[in-house]
């Protein structure tokens, strides 16, 4: 079901509820059964922003259907540990989870594709891409071969190129670099000779302090802020070439939706939209004060040199051609995101792109 109908079908079915306001009460009981899921999260409640979109997305559920479905958000650790998310809702150990899909890149570099792969869409393509695009039926589509399905549940918007203990100012700069680093942006930059290493968020700090690893990439300034990589590796990157809008996703068990009366899944999809949005402009509000406090702590910003963008970009496409080659389901879901790709930014650059970059300018000159 496409999304414009499934918000035709959520209108009308709340003027069916405004018109059973008058039913007898045992009626209304009937109609919303009282149901509770747990939602296994793969973040610490200490990142608030990521963590807190499900709990933005469950309060909403809550609201939406007068306390009677109610989602119990527990943190990475709490029931399963966060890298596992995902595999608890397939098994049906839990009902939902809040994850994201790149997590579970080592059982197929498709579930990349929901998250955010190097050099792809921005955090408003992908949003346009998932609600009018397809691409929520597309990845769910795939996602079926695990007994689940998923929804955007917030968004990151474009991350840092994360903390380095030298400065990378090229390409050979990078050769035995141990990074804190999934997926494929770890895949690429292994093939520039580069170590990728996968960590979970609390245990970045030690390995960076103890020199087990000599970089990482997290979210962006108000998240970094809170795990203290600016201590241990001053040199602050820009941009994440990986992540142009890192997006996470509630996922469903399939058995325990489809058990769902239509308009609690109804209630389910327009609570996740709205925690997608939320959360955004949450970033969009906290990370420029946490940028300015990283600087006045010691962060040394740094942007990547051509030489690096261009080499991760060629390196990138050799690995895009080899998975095509290989994986059919990927290949089919990163064609559909790469023609809008290139649609969307023929129109970017001639609206958001003149428009920032004049206003930027005048923050640099002080007109601001």
């Amino acid at each position: 079901m496409d999304r414009r109908t499934f918000i035709r079908k959520g209108a009308l079915g709340t003027v069916a509820a405004a018109a059973g306001t008058t039913l007898a009460a045992p009626a209304i009981a009937q109609e919303n059964p009282t149901i509770t899921w747990r939602m296994t999260s793969s973040f610490p409640k200490s990142l608030d922003t990521i963590y807190g979109a499900a709990e933005t997305m469950a309060d909403f559920v809550r609201g939406m259907t007068d306390g009677k479905f109610n989602i119990q958000v527990f943190a990475g650790g709490e029931i399963v540990p966060g890298l596992q998310a995902m595999d608890a809702v397939s098994s049906g150990t839990v009902e939902a989870c809040h994850t994201c899909s790149y997590y579970y890149w080592g059982k197929d570099p498709t579930f990349a594709l929901a998250t955010a792969v190097p050099f792809g869409l921005n955090m408003r393509m992908q949003n346009a891409w998932f609600y009018y695009g397809g691409g929520n039926d597309l990845m769910n589509e795939f996602y079926a071969n695990y007994n689940i399905s998923a929804l955007p549940c917030g968004n990151t918007g474009a991350q840092m190129g994360g903390w380095f203990r030298k400065e990378i100012n090229t390409l050979d700069d990078l050769k035995g670099v141990k990074m804190r680093i999934g997926g494929f942006g770890g895949k690429v930059l292994e093939r520039l000779g580069g170590v990728p290493q996968q960590i979970a968020g609390g245990d970045i700090y030690p390995s960076l302090e103890k020199g087990t690893i000599d970089a990482t990439e997290w979210v962006g300034p108000y998240d970094d802020e809170k795990l203290g990589f600016y201590k241990v590796a001053p040199y602050y990157y820009y941009p994440g070439w990986w992540e142009g809008g890192a997006c996470l996703h509630a996922m469903f068990n399939n058995d325990a939706h489809a058990a769902l009366p239509e308009h609690y899944k109804i209630a389910l999809a327009t609570a996740c939209e709205a925690a997608n949005q939320d959360a955004m402009a949450s970033y969009d509000w906290k990370n420029p004060a946490a940028l300015q406090s990283l600087i006045a702590n010691g962060a040394q910003l740094r942007p990547f040199t051509q030489e690096v963008l261009d080499g991760c970009f060629n390196a990138a496409n050799e690995v895009y051609a080899e998975l095509d080659a290989s994986n059919a389901a990927f290949k089919k879901i990163k064609d559909s995101q790469w023609a809008f790709r290139k649609e969307a930014y023929l129109w970017m650059q001639l609206s958001e792109y003149n428009f920032d970059t004049y206003m930027m300018i005048q923050q640099r000159n002080g007109k601001l």
